[in-house]
């Protein structure tokens, strides 16, 4: 990475390490290895009654880890019960420190204690801005989450499965109707998202309710989408000879009852109180309008990037990559023999149609056979850069099109860790012009293999470490890792075609990007169309995909930043251990080393890489 990004975070090291007066540790009694292996399965064991008692609570939680526990139930989404959680862990920390001794733990364990009270530390650093969240918003607002909630995780085996679908309808007005609640009394304390996120939120939520049974035909050619998912579902329990025709057409009565009794009239409900909001909603785009803006902003910062970059260092950050970037970039530019300038190239690739996929049917399909080739090529190659696999499988599918209008580009679903489900690699294919083929190499291996799947169900099974850990994350360590895993493909020969390799670069230059804009919106007060016009000037994405862009970052502050910070860290870690090691460095023990111990924060990540160096080193 370039030597200037790299020593600002040596610097800010450095800045952290200095000045603190001498003293001399208390010494620490040894312990026998029994002792310490007791303890630290002592400790282990509960852990994960913790983690039980925790998400006992949660019924939504439980259907994404591919339980059956209270699967008709929704997830209390009222402040009171947010209150009575952080009031739990905190309770739970405690009792940690007064139940155990940290110093009679092995490495792991005292590993998980300090990710308890790292987590607890997250939690009260985000507590005063509880509020502040966008409860609906394009990207992941409860209007369109729930259907991809019932649809992709409530999965439906049998009877009774297909009976807690029914009962999970029924209860929609209070789960949904809690969160109106909620954006009502964000509102009132003037937070709301900008105007033209409530477009996007209406559209989803009258989406929902469009088609049978509340409008259309009852013959399954016009279903809503909750109804056409239920209805699957039901028909290939006939179909499998799970349920009789008379009890499927018992269960689909049901269905249709429910949404129109209940599913309508809570969406209806919610589309009113955000029309009402959507009067007083302003232009405004950054954190900074919110009470205490600038707090929050720099607690999101802290948050997503598990540093304490200011958002002044991560906006000059973003700006050295950037100009980096666009150095290799404009080498490639002659390495294909283009003529003109860097913007002159950049809009031939955004228009040039050799990189674009039509826009039928059958383009979308070549494009996700495509991802999908890429990604079995990758595996093919997998034991030359990793030791440890996931058992878990992968699929690629496209974006449903009850969402399509308003998801992101791409992202990932983790697998269900009973094996029921696969994890996803979701390919957002609404314009076939927001998705040029030169990126698309580098978006599967980021979003799939090695990306986000190796990383997240390598975690989930890991063995001999808590729950919690397995299936926790931190933003800067996934995301870090996954632009990472964009990177490290070019190493063992891929990107061949240069035009690919600018897509490797182009997808970088984004994420270096977003520092700036990021920092821009929520900290310089940029306008939504200033941040807009700075991608389109330093990126060759196509303008639909910058708008898009700068909408999500506008409601999700910080977290863009979460991707650059974390590879650049992950990189300087990795070149650091080579010029230690010399020729003992394998790149396989590396990403063991990264892997292995589940999502961790940055300075934590960086600690067991050096323990690592010190460890080969002495071996």
């Amino acid at each position: 990475m370039v030597s200037r990004t790299l020593a600002m975070f040596t610097a800010l090291a450095l800045v952290a390490s200095c000045g603190a007066p001498a003293h001399r540790e208390p010494k620490i009694p040894e312990y026998s290895t029994e002792v310490v292996a007791a303890e630290s399965e002592r400790l282990n064991e509960w852990f994960e009654q913790k983690f039980e008692e925790a998400i006992a609570r949660d019924p939504m939680r439980m259907t994404a880890l591919g339980r059956r526990d209270r699967y008709g139930e929704w997830t209390d989404p009222s402040r009171a019960f947010d209150a009575e959680s952080l009031a739990i862990q905190r309770a739970t920390v405690q009792e940690m420190k007064e139940k155990f001794d940290f110093n009679k733990l092995n490495d792991q364990a005292k590993l998980s204690w300090r990710l308890a009270e790292y987590e607890l530390e997250r939690s009260e650093l985000n507590e005063p801005f509880r509020d502040h969240g966008y409860t609906f918003n394009q990207m992941f607002g409860v209007q369109s989450s729930i259907p991809a909630f019932l649809i992709n995780q409530h999965k439906v085996t049998g009877l009774t499965d297909a009976e807690a679908y029914i009962t999970r309808l029924n209860a929609l007005p209070a789960y949904l109707g809690g969160h109106v609640e909620n954006a009502r009394a964000s509102a009132e304390k003037g937070i709301q998202p900008p105007a033209f996120v409530y477009d996007y939120v209406l559209s989803d939520a009258r989406g929902l309710i469009t088609g049978y049974p509340f409008s259309g035909k009852d013959d399954g050619s016009e279903d809503s989408p909750l109804m056409s998912d239920i209805r699957g579902k039901i028909t290939a329990l006939v179909n499998n000879s799970t349920i009789s025709p008379e009890q499927a057409a018992e269960l689909t009565e049901r269905a249709v009852q429910a949404l129109t009794t209940a599913v309508g009239p809570a969406y209806q409900a919610a589309i009113e109180e955000l029309t009402r909001q959507q009067l007083s909603a302003t232009a405004d785009d950054g954190a900074w309008k919110l009470p205490d803006g600038a707090a929050y902003y720099e607690a999101r910062l802290k948050a997503m990037t598990t540093t304490d970059l200011t958002a002044a260092e991560i906006h000059q950050i973003g700006l050295d990559e950037v100009a980096r970037i666009h150095a290799e970039m404009e080498a490639i530019m002659q390495q294909v023999g283009f003529e003109g300038d860097l913007q002159d190239f950049f809009e031939f690739m955004r228009t040039d149609p050799r990189f674009y996929k039509p826009e039928t049917p059958e383009g979308r399909e070549e494009y996700l056979a495509e991802a999908r080739a890429a990604i079995a090529r990758m595996e093919a190659d997998l034991p030359n850069l990793f030791n440890t696999f996931p058992k878990a499988g992968m699929i690629v599918q496209a974006v449903e099109p009850f969402r399509e209008r308003s998801a992101g580009k791409a992202f990932y679903n983790r697998p269900a860790p009973d094996g029921s489900r696969p994890g996803i690699y979701y390919a957002n294919l609404y314009r076939m012009s927001d998705m040029p083929t030169y990126q698309l190499e580098a978006l599967a291996f980021h979003e799939g293999i090695p990306g986000h799947h190796m990383q997240i169900a390598i975690a989930q099974e890991l063995e001999g470490v808590p729950s919690f850990r397995r299936f926790g994350g931190y933003t800067a360590y996934s995301e870090g890792w996954g632009l990472y895993t964009e990177l490290l493909p070019k190493e063992i020969g891929y990107y061949t075609d240069p035009y690919s390799d600018f897509g490797r670069l182009a997808m970088e230059i984004w994420r270096a990007a977003r520092l700036v804009v990021d920092t821009g919106l929520h900290s310089k007060q940029w306008t939504r169309e200033q941040a807009v016009q700075y991608l389109l000037e330093n990126t060759p994405n196509p303008e639909g995909d910058a708008r898009k862009a700068i909408d999500r970052y506008i409601v999700m502050p910080g977290q863009a930043t979460a991707y650059k910070i974390g590879m650049i860290k992950i990189v300087e870690l990795r070149e650091r251990a080579k010029t230690e090691l010399g020729d003992a460095f394998d790149i396989r023990d590396f990403h063991d080393v990264v892997l292995k111990n589940g999502a961790v924060p940055l300075a934590i990540l960086e600690e067991n890489v050096d323990a690592w160096i010190a460890e080969t080193k002495a071996s």
